[in-house]
């Protein structure tokens, strides 16, 4: 019942600037480090290997390389030079030292979920900003606002969760009747050869 009421309240929600870096910032930011793609062997492990790009969540293959050039996952990435946004569960390796790894101070809050929201509020928030052209970097970011659902004047993470939990739950509904019409039309197909 609340997920239903999340999806209906969407247009009564608050919506507040939050700094992105600094001290009233959410997150701490981080350049990624740098492993160039002639240095790597593709398919080569497990631990992905991030590029720029909007394509498969910015993975552009599993790899195996040194440790101390692995960074931190459970954050937002931002692909420097092209602005692509995802989320990243997973320790992985990046290609560039331009790309920005965002680690959410409040890491209670830290979840899957609220982070999937939190990137999706910072493209559309910065995408206006930032592109090939004018890329983003670690020193531009520290002046950035991003628009945020707020309950009295604090981040709405439970909001967050009850929005994305119940759009999961639309589109996994939607998959089964798509699914379940096709294969009914099989069916059909089939008695009627």
């Amino acid at each position: 019942m609340k997920k239903k009421e999340a999806l209906e309240n969407l247009k009564l929600l608050e919506w507040e600037e939050k700094d992105v870096t600094g001290q009233y910032g959410i997150f701490n930011v981080k350049n990624t480090k740098n492993i160039l793609s002639n240095d790597i062997k593709p398919n080569s492990g497990n631990t992905p290997y991030l590029c720029a790009s909007a394509d498969n969540n910015s993975v552009s293959s599993y790899i195996k390389y040194k440790e101390e050039l692995k960074d931190k996952g459970n954050c937002i990435f931002i692909g420097g030079k092209t602005f692509v946004v995802s989320y990243q569960g997973a320790d992985f390796f990046s290609n560039d030292s331009h790309n920005l790894a965002l680690y959410l101070k409040d890491e209670d809050k830290a979840d899957t979920i609220s982070q999937l929201f939190i990137a999706t509020c910072i493209r559309k928030s910065l995408s206006y900003k930032y592109s090939w052209g004018n890329s983003i970097s670690n020193k531009k970011i520290q002046n950035d606002k991003i628009m945020l659902p707020t309950k009295d004047g604090k981040i709405d993470f439970e909001f967050m969760e009850l929005l994305v939990s119940a759009v999961q739950k639309l589109v996994i509904k939607d998959v089964v009747l798509y699914a379940d019409e096709k294969i009914q039309s099989t069916k059909k197909i089939v008695k009627e050869s």
